[in-house]
């Protein structure tokens, strides 16, 4: 029996010799595949197409079973199929709009699958006929409109979204998805709008709208005007952001909290006892298995709202109770058994509510939180190129934060303490971190916290170079905000100076092997210029006098690396080669660095001579940092406060290109009609009908 036969329905036998019966379904189906009009002698052969039960697989598997030329051989008949279709969407018989809902995803899917090197005019014509495109498309799209925004059962609403989400998601490249053309000039995009408003509807079709327009919005984005873009842009309704931001704090919440119940799981019983027996050897390759798909989709949505629209900053503000998400959802949620951890739509218990129940015992959150601790997850492994990409997201997203007036003030201010705690990565030589120790402090020590996490733990052969750089970057803008802003903020800056100074190390030690692949001189230049920055400007925004002096300490006892650091971009800026420029730069960026050594050393051995003292304490050399501050002489370096401001083309486009096309495909393969169970949907309206 061939694959096609298999997904015919065939019923039953009558006898050996004779062929087995095919649903009635399909025997309709093979009509529309005959080049004869299915209509010419049944004139009620459309009526009596939508109200039978669709057989996906069949109607699918048919369709790829075509090539382009058999296709326009019945092009007729399936431009005949498709406009019945979109006339049943109006239908007040509710099982002819769920049956020719699942007939348009069927069509969308099976002729694009057969033949994706056609253009996409090609397809157009095929689908609906190029003749008639324009006003066929109209009509789907305001009838799909019609059936989000109206007051109509949930289901087929969830089933709109679907077809929606497999037009969007036929082509591997969505850019070339021709017939998403008509999506941007028939909008549907108020609907979305009004879905993420409403709280009920939200609860239910959140997450999907959601990903949806995160989709939508990267359409040809670089190449024409894209209205989903320009719309989202200028959104400043406030239950409509509140809402967006809902469905995307609580599908990071749902992921954190199913990774952390699993690292739970992972550390607890005989496995415990095991590390605590043998030490921790074993705790890397048990935390590298909870690494598992992370959720671009929602990531991506969460981005595209940061970066163009500056209202939705409010949103990553709004403080709410925190609380933990069942990673089983109350009601039953349509996901493939295939669906990653964290891509799962969210229950309408989860969401339906922005007024959470208020606790004075419980710790307060917000959405900037939430992602903060999503970021510590992903960040911790990147050794694929998928999880890459993952940490690559989230600090492009941080990066447009700090760039950002109103969350650097929100980041900074005093008065909005949190307590955040965030993922560490197993290592070695340090215990984990007691939750219950983290203190409550402004944001802004959190989101540094996670920058110094992610230097010290990614030090390693397969570098990645960029992710360091706009690691530093990160810092960078934090530490320009609070120079201008004259903050001092009660931080532990040593840690921070700590880290810097290995990373420096680390690329001394690998030069050669880095070298190979990277411009380290770049990474080089930012870490010193850190430096600078609290040279020249720290009285102005560290928090004492006291850490102005452990800064000085930490350069002078720190000062082989930076010693070494010197010889070697002195001995690669004075050679010819592709690196003498930006080794150049290093080398005279190093120049106050250099006089506060040059200065403090042979003082701190002098007065270990007089005072007959062969290893100084850190308050011995503090004490003759104090002393010698007046005799010291820098230069005032210009530009330490200046950066490029984050622009996404022409820069991140090749990025965000390959990004969108990974969280297609995956959309694509977890968005299955079968989902919405056929039976249940059947059931509901035969009930209604």
């Amino acid at each position: 029996m061939s694959q096609l036969e298999k997904k015919a329905g065939l019923l039953r036998r009558t006898s050996s010799s004779k062929k087995p019966l095919k649903e009635k379904v399909v025997l309709m189906y093979d009509e529309i595949f005959a080049k004869e009009d299915p209509a010419k002698n049944n004139s009620r052969f459309w009526d009596e197409l939508f109200l039978m039960k669709v057989n996906l697989e069949y109607l699918e598997a048919k369709l790829e079973s075509l090539d382009g030329d058999e296709v326009m051989k019945i092009k007729d008949n399936i431009n005949s199929l498709f406009h019945h279709c979109v006339q049943a969407l109006a239908e007040e018989h509710q099982i002819k709009v769920v049956n020719a809902l699942q007939t348009l995803c069927a069509l969308f899917r099976g002729v694009h699958q057969k033949n994706k090197s056609a253009s996409g005019f090609d397809i157009i014509n095929m689908l609906v006929g190029f003749d008639k495109a324009e006003l066929r498309m109209k009509d789907l799209m305001e009838s799909l409109d019609s059936l989000l925004c109206g007051e109509g059962s949930e289901s087929l609403k969830a089933l709109c979204l679907k077809l929606l989400l497999c037009l969007v998601t036929v082509t591997d490249n969505i850019s070339q998805n021709t017939i998403l053309e008509y999506v941007m000039i028939n909008s549907i995009f108020e609907a979305i709008l009004q879905i993420l408003s409403d709280v009920s509807t939200r609860g239910q079709h959140g997450y999907d709208a959601v990903v949806l327009l995160a989709l939508l919005v990267n359409y040809r984005k670089y190449e024409s005007v894209n209205p989903y873009i320009v719309k989202l842009s200028i959104v400043d309704d406030e239950p409509t952001l509140d809402g967006m931001g809902l469905v995307v704090g609580q599908a990071l919440t749902q992921y954190n909290r199913q990774y952390k119940d699993k690292e739970e799981e992972n550390h607890g019983g005989f496995f415990s006892t095991l590390t605590s027996m043998v030490g921790s050897m074993f705790i890397a390759d048990a935390d590298e298995k909870l690494s598992v798909q992370t959720n671009e989709a929602i990531l991506l949505a969460l981005y595209e709202a940061v970066h163009l629209n500056r209202n939705f900053i409010t949103v990553l503000a709004q403080s709410h109770p925190e609380i933990d998400i069942p990673t089983t959802p109350i009601t039953p949620v349509p996901t493939t058994p295939t669906t990653p951890l964290g891509t799962t739509p969210l229950s309408m218990d989860m969401m339906n509510s922005s007024e959470l129940p208020l606790d004075p015992n419980l710790q307060t959150s917000n959405l900037l939180i939430t992602f903060l601790k999503y970021s510590s997850i992903v960040m911790q492994d990147t050794k694929d190129e998928h999880r890459l990409n993952s940490a690559r997201l989230c600090l492009i997203i941080l990066t447009c934060i700090t760039e950002d007036q109103y969350a650097d003030a929100f980041l900074h201010d005093d008065n909005m303490n949190f307590r955040v705690n965030l993922h560490r990565m197993p290592m070695r030589h340090r215990k984990k971190a007691a939750e219950k120790n983290v203190p409550s402090r402004p944001l802004v020590c959190a989101v540094l916290d996670l920058m110094v996490e992610f230097i010290v733990t990614h030090m390693m052969k397969d570098f990645p170079m960029d992710l360091y750089m706009r690691c530093v970057q990160v810092i960078h803008k934090l530490i320009c905000y609070q120079k201008k802003c004259r903050i001092r903020l009660h931080y532990t800056w040593r840690e921070l100076w700590s880290a810097l100074i290995n990373l420096l190390k680390f690329l001394l030690s690998n030069e050669t092997v880095l070298l190979a692949k990277h411009n380290i001189f770049h990474l080089a230049l930012l870490v010193v210029n850190l430096f600078n920055m609290f040279i020249t400007y720290g009285d102005t925004f560290l928090p004492t006098s006291n850490s102005y002096d452990e800064l000085y300490y930490e350069i002078v006892r720190m000062h082989q690396i930076f010693d070494n650091l010197y010889c070697m971009v002195l001995r690669v800026s004075t050679n010819a080669g592709q690196w003498k420029e930006p080794a150049s730069k290093v080398t005279h960026s190093l120049v106050n660095v250099r006089a506060i050594i040059n200065h403090f050393n042979p003082k701190i051995e002098s007065y270990a001579a007089v005072n007959h003292i062969s290893q100084l304490s850190e308050d011995q050399v503090l004490e003759v940092v104090r002393s010698n501050y007046d005799t010291l002489t820098l230069k005032l370096q210009d530009g330490l406060d200046q950066f490029e401001r984050y622009s996404e083309q022409p820069k991140e486009a090749a990025f965000f290109k390959e990004l969108v096309r990974s969280i297609s495909l995956n959309v694509r393969k977890n968005v299955s009609l079968n989902t919405l169970s056929q039976d249940l949907l059947l059931k509901e309206f035969s009930t209604i009908s």
